[in-house]
């Protein structure tokens, strides 16, 4: 339960907030060629038309990364636009300083192994089933622990490792 509370303190705000919290390019990542406005389709181009006056003043990757989120945008049904949108507000309304503890949380977790990552997944939809008057209860027992405490409660109730094959 707690190795599950852990999950969901540290990585629920990143995974829910996941598709807004870009973190930095990595610094050897090949520079991203500019795009052309006209290379846009005509749904993009009307999705970004805020853009369209200073399209060719943005840095490149800025263009990549509005050009890839308005493509995912027009693949979503109006179901996860809803969600997308109701989880920007929540982002948009974060201090500066807690988005950059999502970054960076999101960083750590995409450095993982892709095991660990599955292991982060399946704790964390564990921790979703769990009914949410004792999700609250958990939460606040993790808010009471100290650095100590936690590191312990974690490691105690980690789930045994698979051993690779």
């Amino acid at each position: 339960m707690i190795r599950a509370l852990l999950i969901c303190v540290g990585l629920s705000t990143a995974v829910a907030q996941g598709g807004f919290a870009q973190p930095a390019p990595a610094p050897e990542a090949p520079a991203a060629a500019p795009r052309s406005w006209q290379s846009l389709s005509p749904e993009q181009q009307q999705l970004l038309h805020g853009f369209q006056g200073n399209w060719n003043s943005l840095p490149a990757q800025r263009q990549q990364a509005l050009a890839k989120g308005s493509q995912r945008w027009l693949s979503m049904n109006p179901q996860q636009r809803a969600s997308a949108q109701q989880r920007f507000g929540i982002w948009r309304a974060m201090p500066p300083e807690q988005r950059q503890l999502v970054r960076e949380r999101l960083q750590r977790f995409k450095s993982l192994p892709p095991e660990q990552q599955q292991r982060v997944r399946e704790s964390f939809n564990r921790f979703r089933q769990i009914p949410p008057e004792r999700r609250r209860a958990l939460r606040q027992q993790w808010r009471q622990m100290n650095p100590e405490q936690r590191r312990k409660a974690v490691e105690t109730h980690a789930p045994p490792r698979r051993n690779p094959r």
